[in-house]
């Protein structure tokens, strides 16, 4: 990875949110814009060992799915499966600026390492 390019940190929003028992089933979109807003410094700073800057993408589905984005987090809504899409981002992402995937799906995190992407959990975005 070249020292100026742009790390794309793909985040699993069902997942993320899901891993935190805050009442978050309440209020699928809200939480949901709660995580997409406190990704915001993540696009600057970049992630925990992974300086920034960094390409956000925060990947929702089913009642989240109206979640806009903000400037620092795109918001790609999953016409289907959410793992669908992080799958085929992870696999078009440019391999010379690399692409992390936060999620603790096992399943996603064999398909998109297939593809290069680097795996971290939850926690690097939620403390």
């Amino acid at each position: 990875m070249s020292e100026d390019a742009v790390v794309l940190v793909i985040v699993d929003g069902a997942n993320v949110v899901g891993s935190v028992p805050d009442g978050w089933w309440r209020d699928r979109r809200g939480a949901a814009e709660r995580l997409r807003d406190s990704l915001v410094p993540y696009a600057r700073d970049g992630l925990p060992g992974l300086p920034g800057p960094a390409r956000i993408v925060l990947v929702v589905e089913g009642a989240a799915r109206g979640v806009e984005s903000v400037p620092g987090v795109e918001v790609a809504p999953a016409p289907g499966s959410g793992d669908d899409l992080i799958a085929g981002l992870a696999a078009a992402a440019a391999p010379e600026h690399g692409c992390v995937v936060v999620t603790a799906d096992r399943g996603l995190r064999h398909r998109v390492e297939a593809y290069g992407a680097r795996c971290v959990g939850p926690r690097t975005v939620r403390p």
